[in-house]
């Protein structure tokens, strides 16, 4: 038994040398996902990067950031004009400090566009939504006026109050005169106040 198994195993080497057999190449499993593969770039959440560029435009309009800034400009500015000379970072031009609010102004302007963004699309959702409120309230409208128009056909076919009443008084008034002997034929009434009194 044992040359047998070495002769399969020679014809399975064989036949892997000579590439005959598919397992020896890893095929990927169409049936799993791949793995993630790595990135150069950091990967973050939009959601999150979103919120705080919202935050931080709601900051960069308000008038506490004027403040601020206003004061940290009055600082550097008076600290490289008045502090002792090797201490000073940025003389007279301020070319550090224009450099710094372009920086700030180059870093706010995108922040500012993508919080309107981000209002822009929850504002189109919200439109959406009122929208689609009014188309419901619009057939819920006209769907309460077909009743009432149907209510108020049905209800003129109705005899009122009134109509019953005069009817009564007819009828008291026919009870009497037969009791004092002088008989009215129907024929007799006027029939103009039942059709005024409907």
């Amino acid at each position: 038994m044992a040359p047998e198994r070495e002769s399969t195993r020679e014809a399975a080497r064989e036949r892997t040398l000579a590439g005959a057999t598919a397992t020896t190449r890893s095929r990927p499993r169409l049936d799993q996902p791949r793995p993630p593969r790595r990135r150069l770039l950091p990967e973050w959440d939009p959601e999150a990067f979103g919120r705080l560029s919202e935050r931080i435009a709601r900051f960069l309009g308000t008038g506490r950031f004027i403040v601020w800034m206003t004061i940290v400009i009055i600082m550097w500015v008076l600290w490289n004009i008045f502090a002792p000379r090797d201490l000073r970072f940025d003389n007279y031009p301020f070319i550090f400090l224009t450099l710094m609010l372009s920086l700030q102004a180059s870093y706010a302007a995108p922040l500012i566009l993508l919080a309107q963004n981000r209002q822009d699309d929850r504002d189109r959702v919200n439109l959406e939504q009122d929208r689609k409120a009014s188309e419901r309230s619009i057939a819920d409208t006209e769907y309460l006026t077909r009743e009432i128009a149907s209510l108020r056909i049905g209800l003129g076919e109705v005899a009122t109050r009134d109509w019953i009443r005069s009817e009564l008084q007819d009828l008291v008034k026919e009870l009497e005169e037969r009791r004092d002997g002088h008989v009215v034929f129907p024929a007799e009434r006027s029939h103009g106040r039942d059709v005024d009194d409907r």
